[in-house]
């Protein structure tokens, strides 16, 4: 996701115009500065025992990698970085002190950033600046991630050189939201980081605040089989249409897109998106009914190969299509399978398990789905169904109209700190649909009722409230 008018790094790679090694701020000696027993040997700054407990074990460590990075700062001169050198060590000394007295040392002393953005910077300083003057300041900075996360090599070692020079190191890849992220820098670095992200790498910086945060979409249609809309088209489009809202927050909190390309949901949007956008289709599932007997002859492997390796047995069926069937929509005689489509949801476990034999259909688009979020207010939430399908051709207007009367209601009645899911639960589905113009539909049931209180309109009742007590009584004598 670049600016406007920007040529990226990789075009000017292509063309012949530039590569990392016109940008690039280290030396290859300066990268790979210290050896495997010397990380051994190393002692950091600042006593960490509980820290120590983190390195135990199979998995990897962030510890292990903090400390990796400190001694790779320690052995480079202060020169070489504009930030302190000993901002790894100071930050796990931090840390430490955070686990042993169990709070945080990290404050908000007010906000940061670049110049005409409200967001891309989350400020962070200590409340220990006398006994880690590393992390005095210790900003994040978010980074647009390009659409599917294609990079080039030549792009990462730009950016990590970036990383190195201007701010701690350590990255974060990816986040949440889908950032990538700089762990770390001081106030004065914040315009310069700006710059060489935009200059040299083309990216733009993502959102943080009260606004749009950045958007993210899995490959789509660049790679994938199954994928319904082309998500980074449509990700790049958002992007650029809601430029305002993503870099000048006005809104009540946070405000997600993501875009799935299909149900499998890959950036699990249903969980993690105030307004998600999952790939799906109207028609029926198609399917390849010689492929299905190759499956079961064991001439192609289930679950496209992944269960390789071991024996689990000839494949059945049965047993692992038809009866995990949510809907039970599905039918094997033995010769054949037929899928009831009218019944189905979509859920993909078949096509996963049998891609070459049954495939997404062929009538494409997207469900449009509101108000999933993380358990901060009022826990956890799942996304609620609002539109089953809409076409999704270039450029989205239809989708356009519905997501902004959806941000502009928001915006209007939402409480300070309340998701556009928590504003829907406060008030009512019928309320947000009503808003945004949408009959109710059977697809946005979650559970039936279980009392039987209706309440209506005057609207939607045959001749309003006003009732006749003598006909009333004609029919109810006494």
């Amino acid at each position: 996701m670049g600016i406007p008018g920007q040529e990226h790094l990789w075009d000017k790679e292509v063309k012949g115009h530039r590569t990392y090694n016109d940008i690039r701020i280290f030396t290859d000696e300066q990268l790979k500065n210290y050896t495997e027993e010397e990380l051994k040997n190393f002692k950091p700054k600042h006593d960490t025992p509980m820290l120590d407990e983190l390195e135990k074990g199979p998995w990897p460590s962030f510890v292990s990698d903090i400390k990796r990075e400190a001694l790779h700062r320690k052995k480079l001169a202060q020169d070489d970085m504009m930030i302190p050198r000993d901002v790894a060590d100071d930050l796990l000394g931090q840390v430490e002190l955070s686990y042993v007295e169990k709070e945080t040392h990290w404050k908000h002393g007010g906000i940061v950033g670049v110049l005409g953005y409200g967001g891309g910077v989350v400020g962070r300083y200590s409340d220990q600046q006398a006994k880690f003057p590393g992390v005095a300041h210790f900003h994040t900075y978010r980074i647009n991630q390009p659409g599917g996360k294609f990079y080039t090599t030549d792009w990462l070692r730009g950016f990590c050189d970036i990383c190195e020079y201007r701010g701690s190191g350590i990255t974060n890849m990816h986040g949440s939201t889908g950032d990538m992220v700089i762990l770390g820098t001081t106030s004065d670095q914040l315009e310069p980081i700006f710059f060489d992200l935009t200059h040299d790498l083309g990216v733009d910086i993502g959102g943080s605040g009260g606004n749009l945060r950045t958007p993210s979409d899995c490959l789509g249609k660049a790679r994938c089989e199954f994928a319904c809309f082309d998500t980074m088209d449509m990700c790049y489009d958002m992007t650029m249409t809601y430029q305002d809202e993503l870099h000048r927050p006005a809104f009540p909190y946070k405000f997600k897109f993501k875009f799935d390309g299909c149900p499998n949901g890959c950036v699990a949007s249903i969980a993690r998106s105030d307004c998600a956008f999952i790939g799906t289709w109207k028609d029926d599932i198609r399917i390849n009914q010689e492929a299905v007997k190759e499956y079961i002859a064991g001439k192609i492997p289930r679950n496209g190969g992944e269960m390789t390796g071991r024996d689990w047995g000839a494949f059945n069926i049965q047993e692992e299509v038809i009866e995990r069937c949510p809907t039970q929509c599905m039918n094997w005689d033995g010769n054949k399978i037929s899928i009831n489509n009218g019944e189905c949801t979509r859920c993909m476990h078949c096509i996963d398990v049998m891609p070459e034999a049954l495939r997404v259909g062929a009538d494409q688009g997207l469900s449009l789905l509101f108000g999933a979020k993380a358990p901060i207010l009022e826990g956890a939430r799942l996304a609620t169904l609002v539109i089953p399908f809409m076409y999704a051709k270039s450029p989205y207007d239809n989708i356009k109209a519905v997501v902004r009367k959806a941000i502009d209601w928001w915006t209007e009645e939402g409480k300070n700190r309340e998701r556009i899911g928590e504003l829907i639960n406060r008030v009512g589905l019928g309320t947000f649909l009503d808003v945004l113009g949408i009959p109710a539909m059977p697809q946005m049931v979650k559970e039936p009722r279980s009392n039987a209180y209706m309440f209506f309109k005057e609207s939607e009742v045959p001749g309003g409230w006003k009732r006749d007590i003598k006909d009333y009584r004609k029919r109810h004598p006494a």
